[in-house]
């Protein structure tokens, strides 16, 4: 068979089980049988994009088939094999759509004899929450590519290898197939926060990748449904992917393999076959899959050298390390454990000085005892030509990402209530507490190498050293830097900064920074900005000179109108910075949270990314983003981070802060106190936070109303919001 038989034959057997599955389902669950995949505001997301039909129910997807029919004209043309390829994909969704009525969760868990393993979590689908969580390593490269593996490797050890060579380097990596079971044996640490993913067993499962690929284009690129040409456009300049597959392939292996080339997903196969070039090639050398893999997608990586026993890399920002795999333990509330990054002078410093002042964790005295614990303190010193006070502040965020970037460690929080664990794997491998230091120095070298010259880190465990130094240097330090933020205003600064890191994948988003209104992925602050200005003065944050005001009240500036005019390519002509009706900020896709007004409460409800449940104004977090992502404008709601829920900027131009109603109980909790201090400032109301309703109270319209009725919530006394 020529190649194109492969496909044709490969796709034949897609929709041969297609139609079985959909014919069972009809006969056994009825056409008004409602079907969609779990966490996703689009539906069955390939076939919605594909073909701009939504399919909400069992008839619909005989419909579906039909669509899929009409892709399959068997020619011995490229774009009709390829057209093929994409028929075939769309009934490998048909496929895993019908799973997902006979069952909730059809990948929830797995025995596996063999492997004397239990509870083998395949996937599946992946939330429209999870991508947008993506979203931001994407565009920061974080994430520098997507790997999609599928088959069989010749043996386990080869398949870890290739695994821990892409988790290495920060890739995301999707497998299906044997090539799980492998990863099992091999004990490769996976999940979606590990960024090594097993989708499933059977072939049809790789569509849940091919899935991501495609809500990433309607999510962050507002590509609109049916225009298939736009997508695959999207999809081959934005999302780096490219797919491996190992041992023998099969006519149903290529077939997705050429919808994955539809995308501009190229495919490299262990096995012999034809090879299209840049787009279907043949390694039989595992030991340069990922080099040719790497090279096909044009995906280049930044190796930093680092002295540590375990792997470094953002693919592991995501472990958790468990009591029962804990070996240290720094801060918690059972230690006190701080952080500060300040600056010293140049020539009074010594690089790569890494001092460890107290007891290790191999420490004589610690023999014997199942858990070790210390108190820590972390001073890591920098100096350089062009490093500002100010920049330390963001220097120092950085602490909790490199520490996390390492391989059985675990950081959470900030300043001095930093909280750390490592794992008894990690220190079976020799890690030891100037490995955090070796980790810290080689980051801050460099990822600010434009402003870091110099780098020494300095690493207390004496309990008396951590509580004197502590109370005498680091939180005067805080303080200070404290009253400085505070006195930090839009109306104090002449600049403010546009971000511009989501266009690689929202091209037409434009952020706004100012000292009262983060970038709306909660990630970049105005400081953040101008740091990274002088970091890479080309790069995507840029001052924008304020000049006089348009219009205070709803916050517009005629120099940020240009500013957005110009780098959106014209898409977005005007914003206000203040106001949610009237030409609110744009919002790429991988917003913390959204705003949405709510008329019959007079107010606002805020509803944020972790949030599945449908929210008083009867729709759920991504149901709401649908509306609001890829760079487009939607009056009356808004998507902003975490932080700014606490800004005397938030919305101001409609009432401000008062005018929420209703969040879920987490997102509430987390923002209480300083939207508290802010709404009692703004209007001497306290306790606000107590008098906006959540899940745990009311979710319905009426209900929601009686609650705030019964607080005397201030937004049922504001003048009408719309």
């Amino acid at each position: 068979m020529n190649l194109f038989d492969i496909i044709y034959d490969g796709q034949a057997q897609y929709l041969k089980r297609a139609e079985e599955m959909v014919a069972k389902v009809v006969a056994e669950k009825g056409k008004e049988t409602p079907v969609k995949f779990p966490g996703t505001a689009y539906a069955l997301p390939c076939i919605y994009a594909i073909t701009g039909k939504k399919i909400t129910n069992v008839g619909e997807l005989e419909d579906a088939l039909a669509l899929a029919k009409e892709k399959i004209h068997r020619t011995n043309y490229l774009q009709d094999a390829l057209d093929a390829g994409t028929a075939a994909a769309m009934c490998a969704e048909i496929i895993e759509a019908v799973k997902y009525v006979y069952e909730e969760l059809p990948y929830e868990g797995r025995h596996v004899e063999d492997l004397n393993t239990t509870d083998v979590r395949y996937l599946g689908h992946i939330t429209d929450a999870e991508v947008r969580n993506f979203g931001v390593p994407l565009v920061t490269d974080d994430i520098p590519g997507v790997a999609v593996i599928i088959g069989e490797a010749k043996d386990a050890e080869t398949l870890a290898a290739i695994v821990k060579d892409y988790q290495g380097k920060g890739l995301l990596t999707f497998m299906v197939g044997k090539v799980i079971d492998q990863a099992i044996e091999q004990k490769i640490k996976m999940g979606i926060d590990l960024r090594v993913i097993p989708l499933g067993y059977e072939i049809e499962s790789v569509i849940h990748v091919v899935s991501v690929a495609i809500r990433a284009s309607l999510i962050f690129g507002a590509t609109p449904p049916g225009d298939f040409l736009a997508h695959r456009t999207y999809t081959k300049n934005r999302v780096k992917a490219f797919v491996n597959v190992f041992g023998p392939w099969d006519n149903k292996i290529i077939a997705a393999g050429a919808a994955a080339i539809e995308l501009g997903f190229p495919a490299v196969t262990e096995t012999f076959i034809n090879e299209v070039p840049t787009l279907l090639l043949h390694q039989p050398d595992n030991s340069k899959v990922v080099a040719t893999s790497l090279e096909a997608r044009n995906i280049k990586i930044k190796v930093t050298e680092i002295d540590c026993p375990v792997a470094v890399s953002s693919a592991f920002e995501g472990e958790r390390v468990r009591k029962d795999t804990m070996f240290a333990e720094f801060g918690g509330n059972k230690t006190e454990c701080w952080e500060l990054v300040t600056t010293g002078e140049l020539a009074e410093m010594e690089d790569h000085k890494i001092t460890i002042v107290g007891p290790d964790i191999d420490d004589a005295m610690f023999a014997g005892k199942d858990v070790v614990r210390l108190p820590m303190g972390v001073v890591v010193k920098v100096a350089g030509k062009q490093m500002q006070k100010d920049f330390e502040t963001v220097l120092e965020r950085r602490i909790h990402y490199f520490t996390n970037y390492i391989e059985g460690a675990m950081h959470v929080g900030q300043r001095n209530i930093a909280w750390i664990r490592l794992t008894k794997e990690a220190f079976e491998k020799g890690f030891r507490l100037k490995h955090i230091g070796e980790v810290l120095y080689a980051k801050m070298r460099s990822d600010f190498d434009k402003v870091v010259d110099k780098c020494e880190v300095t690493i207390y465990t004496n309990a008396e050293d951590v509580k004197r130094l502590g109370e005498e240097m680091v939180k005067p330090i805080y303080s200070e830097r404290d009253e400085r933020m505070g006195a930090l205003t839009d109306e104090s600064v002449d600049e403010f900064y546009t971000c511009l890191l989501c266009q690689s994948f929202a091209p037409s988003h434009v952020c706004i920074v100012t000292p009262e209104r983060l970038g709306l992925c909660g990630a970049v602050s105005w400081l953040d900005a101008k740091a990274t200005k002088e970091l890479d003065p080309m790069g995507p944050n840029q001052p924008i000179v304020k000049g006089e005001a348009i219009d205070e009240r709803l916050g517009i500036w005629e120099s940020c109108n240009e500013v957005v005019a110009r780098d959106s390519q014209g898409a977005v002509e005007q914003v206000t910075l203040y106001s949610i009706l009237e030409d609110p900020m744009t919002s790429c896709g991988c917003f913390e949270c959204i705003c949405g007004i709510m008329p019959e409460a007079n107010g606002v409800v805020i509803v944020n990314r972790e949030f599945g449940d449908t929210s008083p104004v009867g729709m759920t977090f991504g149901e709401l983003a649908s509306m609001t992502g890829g760079g487009v404008q939607t009056p009356g709601f808004m998507g902003h981070g975490r932080f700014l829920i606490g800004s005397k900027k938030f919305m101001s131009a409609e009432g401000g802060l008062p005018r929420i109603v209703w969040m879920p109980k987490e997102l509430k909790d987390d923002v209480a106190e300083r939207l508290n201090k802010a709404v009692f400032e703004m209007t001497g109301i306290e306790n606000f936070a107590d008098m906006v309703c959540d899940e745990t109270i009311a979710s319905d319209s009426e209900a929601v109303l009686e609650f705030l009725e019964s607080k005397g919530h201030p937004a049922l006394a504001m003048d009408p919001i719309m």
